[in-house]
């Protein structure tokens, strides 16, 4: 995993993490039943990314939190540690190794996003939604970002075993596809405000894009 990941890559690559909350009927309806019922949660994930050629992977795992609307928090451990939090009004990414952290306004590090799926509450506003044939045991929604998005995606899967968020694979412009499988999952949650507000550490560098 590149240690210096953009805020929308890197929400894309965490983007990431879910969880695996209980929904009835198709693929479609549970991702729908998830965004409507689901105010918060937390999970373990790893991440697998591999190059546009295929040639070339890399494996990440961490824990994901998030609380609607806009609330996120992704703790990669390894094997790099990076944070990145969502406050609901900014989106910050920090790499302790480096002490560096890059701030970005939240409208314009979400929008149409695997975390705008995960955290946010337009789902239908930013994505054209489609349910797919099921593959490697799982059921799968197609969700493509609307003409509105920046381009950065281009498209996110979400896959469902019996009914419940297992699996997002992100497909990015340049054709890198990261996939995240999910377990200890709990939904519905009460999580510490301060898990979702970021600090810079004494003489870090800040970055705003």
């Amino acid at each position: 995993m590149n240690k210096l990941l953009t805020p929308l890559a890197a929400a894309a690559a965490l983007l990431a993490a879910s969880a695996a909350w209980a929904a009835q009927g198709g693929a479609l309806d549970a991702l729908k039943a998830f965004v409507d019922g689901t105010k918060s949660g937390r999970a373990e994930f790893t991440q697998t990314v591999t190059s546009p050629d295929g040639k070339r992977t890399k494996t990440s795992t961490g824990s994901f939190e998030f609380q609607r609307p806009d609330r996120f928090r992704f703790d990669y451990r390894k094997p790099y540690a990076q944070l990145i939090v969502g406050d609901g009004a900014k989106v910050w990414l920090f790499d302790p190794d480096l002490n560096q952290a890059t701030v970005r306004k939240m409208d314009r590090a979400l929008g149409a996003t695997p975390a705008a799926l995960l955290a946010g509450n337009k789902l239908e506003q930013d994505f054209v939604l489609a349910e797919q044939p099921a593959a490697d045991g799982l059921d799968w929604v197609l969700a493509t970002p609307r003409e509105h998005a920046d381009g950065s995606l281009q498209s996110v899967r979400v896959g469902f075993k019996a009914g419940q968020l297992a699996a997002i694979e992100i497909v990015d412009a340049f054709g890198q596809r990261s996939v995240l499988r999910f377990s200890a999952v709990s939904a519905n949650v009460a999580l510490p405000a301060e898990h979702f507000r970021f600090v810079a550490p004494a003489g870090a560098d800040v970055i705003e894009q």
